[in-house]
């Protein structure tokens, strides 16, 4: 998915962009809360790519984030309200500790199996980028694979699913930096 979202991202926009990774899969919101190991590794790897920038002489036209978790809040079936209120304040904290001016939504998909069980994140998703000006939704595709065939479980995507979900990613950063 990332390299799909880069590629898309700098083939519109005609600039390079720098990712650092800060995934960690399968885990709860309640692991990337402020203060947590996940949420410092992710703030220090993002500062320290800032710094190495900084140090090369090179301009930072955009500093943001993406962001694509909750899954594994449905799987626990974490309340939408209180997935919601964590989420923004992980989302708004990174930013200030990190120096993003934007986060990126990637909305979560459906489990294969329960394809309800995910909607309630869904629609946290859904309501912390209607009332955010700086938390933009820039894919809704992953809950239209199940019905297409792109699972190879209940919970992951094959590898076409991801390329498309990144351009689609990529395509709407560029839009929206373009603009």
């Amino acid at each position: 998915m990332v390299s799909s979202f880069v590629n898309a991202c700098t083939a519109k926009t005609g600039v390079a962009i720098v990712g650092v990774s800060c995934a960690k899969g399968g885990s709860a919101i309640a692991k990337w809360l402020p203060g947590t190991p996940y949420y410092q590794d992710a703030v220090r790897r993002a500062r320290k790519a800032r710094k190495f920038l900084a140090e090369n002489g090179y301009t930072i036209r955009h500093s943001a984030m993406v962001w694509c978790q909750g899954c594994t809040d449905g799987d626990l079936h974490t309340p939408k309200d209180v997935y919601k209120a964590d989420t923004e304040r992980v989302l708004h904290s990174f930013m200030q500790d990190a120096g993003a001016q934007t986060c990126f939504l990637i909305q979560i998909g459906n489990q294969r199996d329960e394809p309800e069980l995910y909607l309630p994140i869904q629609q946290a998703q859904e309501e912390l980028t209607a009332a955010c000006d700086d938390i933009i939704m820039v894919s809704r595709r992953f809950k239209t694979f199940a019905a297409k065939g792109l699972m190879k479980d209940r919970f992951h995507y094959l590898q076409p699913a991801y390329n498309e979900v990144g351009e689609e990613a990529g395509r709407s950063v560029a839009a929206y930096w373009n603009r």
